[in-house]
């Protein structure tokens, strides 16, 4: 019975079990020692053995607990937009010390440094993910925080592991300086250089402001303009040429505001639409720079026709009432506008090949233009559906002559020839595609050629006199056929039938890489060019909630930061 009491009364006993009267084995190596009714020599093997090393254990179980829970809180901070100043709420000290009471959080400022270690590791990674790659396109935009300061986003896409579109946010830089064309593109040159892409860049994005134009030609690269801008003056400007149309606007933004501001016509609105079964919807007011603001402002009111109208003879106003001619005049130019939203829609993807679709769409909007206005439809509706074919001909036409659209939608196997709205445009596209697949045959042959003495040597003989004309033909005869093997490659991929138009083209070409290989060098560059440079607008959507009232006094680097770990991470 002595060892048994022993046994309860030393802690020694957790790491030793007793096997007989005289022995006893260690729990944790096994091992057998000799036991005489005390543990003095189960102590010394202990200490000897065990304790640092399991001291060590639980302390670095400790510190990988702690370690795990930092990062957490980081990326809270990261994906969330939380204050720094988080941790040292009440509410929030209180809550973590109910989760792990152990848990030690950490200070504003380590919380901060531990933002910059991530930052500088994030970098690491995300341009080592595009120096792998062989060709980008960009997208830029400006933007005014709150407390008045400017910055400059530029974000790069390429085509990614697994033929998938990849995107990194290069940086948003704080840009105190006067916003010319000289100092964008320094900053700019001075992005692309650090991330080791200045001479990788197919084309940029930007929108149409005159300084970002200048830009981008003081870079020397090739250029788009945003096309959801595009098609977003497009809409506008028929808009607002349509003076029976911008009356009806002002009353639906009178009428929107009065339900919006009014508590009482809220209610009443919310009352009548669960009387009448339907679900409880807000009406939606407009922005006046965004067409689609409009569309989905009136698109909602005439879903809501009935319960607003019932609302309204309820309650004391003074609203302009709009009639059911102009309804019907509402609802003829939605149907002509849906087609636009949709088109911004899909063309402001980030994840899906978008440059290739520009002009196949702008042939399918004109297209479906023609089929509306050639419905009974009121006068109003007609109108607008002709001015809207006319500035979707004339930026078709320009469309179609850009390089970078024309190449894009013939390296699109769902597209190729089919896409365009003018064969002849069809056949320029054919030329360029071919002259950009010469180059880079050319650049590969002269790669692999020997050097060019031993070879002119052969070619004339040794003479002196007849070397410069032998030299010509030889050159001759080399680009003839260099020529002809683009040519051949251009043509077999062009008479092979399209592939359908919900499937991945970035897939097809990963599968045709080897039948076209300079082609296939060609789709990488081109086809991740996006149409939009809304990816950039994305990041100022999530700038505002960055720089906020709370969160005002941020200085830019650590703004750039947090932008940077909450688009990348």
């Amino acid at each position: 019975m002595e060892p048994a009491r022993k046994r309860r009364i030393s802690p020694v006993w957790e790491h030793f079990d007793l096997i007989s009267p005289n022995k006893v084995r260690c729990l944790l190596c096994s091992k057998e020692l000799g036991y005489n009714n005390n543990t003095s020599s189960m102590l010394r093997h202990y200490r000897a053995l065990h304790e640092n090393k399991e001291e060590t254990r639980a302390s670095s179980s400790q510190a990988t607990r702690k370690q795990e829970l930092d990062e957490a809180l980081v990326s809270m901070i990261v994906k969330d937009t939380q204050p720094f100043t988080i941790v040292e709420d009440v509410g929030f000290r209180a809550f973590v010390s109910k989760l792990d009471p152990n848990y030690v959080i950490p200070t504003r400022q380590a919380l901060k440094a531990m933002v910059e270690a991530k930052y500088e590791s994030a970098k690491e990674k995300a341009k080592a993910k595009v120096e792998k790659v062989a060709a980008v396109s960009l997208t830029s935009d400006m933007w005014t925080s709150i407390n008045m300061d400017a910055y400059l986003a530029v974000t790069c896409h390429f085509v990614g592991d697994k033929t998938r579109l990849s995107s990194v946010l290069l940086g948003v830089q704080a840009f105190p300086q006067s916003h010319t064309a000289e100092n964008i593109a320094r900053v700019k040159a001075s992005l692309m250089e650090e991330w080791g892409i200045t001479n990788k860049v197919t084309c940029m994005v930007t929108d149409g402001a005159p300084n970002m134009v200048a830009c981008v030609r003081e870079l020397k690269l090739r250029h788009h303009i945003c096309i959801a801008h595009t098609l977003n003056l497009i809409v506008k400007k028929a808009l607002d040429q349509n003076p029976v149309f911008s009356g009806i606007r002002a009353k639906a933004r009178k009428l929107v505001g009065f339900f919006r501001s009014s508590t009482t016509a809220k209610e009443k609105l919310t009352q009548v639409q669960l009387h009448l079964g339907m679900a409880k919807l807000k009406l939606m007011q407009e922005v006046e720079t965004r067409w689609n603001s409009t569309y989905l402002m009136l698109q909602r009111l005439v879903e809501l026709m009935e319960p607003v109208g019932a609302a309204l003879a309820g309650l004391q106003h003074d609203m302009p009432m709009i009639t059911s001619d102009e309804f019907s005049i509402v609802g003829g130019c939605l149907s002509l506008l849906s087609p636009f939203y949709d088109a911004t829609v899909e063309l402001s993807a980030e994840e899906n090949v978008s440059a290739s679709k520009v002009v196949p769409l702008m042939k399918m909007l004109e297209q479906n233009l023609q089929e509306e206005i050639a419905k009974p439809a009121p006068a109003v509706a007609l109108e607008m559906g002709e001015q809207l074919i006319r500035q979707l001909r004339e930026k078709l036409y320009t469309l179609q002559s850009m390089s970078i659209m024309s190449l894009a939608t013939l390296l699109d196997p769902r597209f190729k020839v089919i896409g365009f709205f003018s064969q002849t445009k069809a056949t320029e596209a054919i030329k360029r595609l071919t002259s950009e697949c010469a180059t880079i045959v050319r650049a590969q042959q002269s790669r692999e050629e020997i050097p060019q003495a031993s070879t002119s040597h052969d070619v004339t003989g040794g003479s002196k006199l007849w070397r410069r004309l032998d030299t010509s033909v030889m050159e001759a005869r080399r680009s003839q056929n260099v020529t002809a093997d683009a040519t051949v490659e251009v043509q077999r991929y062009l008479s092979e039938p399209n592939i359908g138009r919900l499937e991945n083209p970035l897939g097809y070409w990963e599968r045709q890489k080897l039948l076209y290989p300079n082609l296939h060098k060609l789709a990488l560059a081109f086809l991740c060019t996006p149409a939009s440079s809304v990816p950039c607008e994305r990041v100022f959507s999530k700038a505002g909630e960055v720089v906020s009232k709370k969160r005002n006094r941020l200085k830019p680097k650590t703004v750039e930061k947090l932008l940077f770990l909450n688009k990348n991470e």
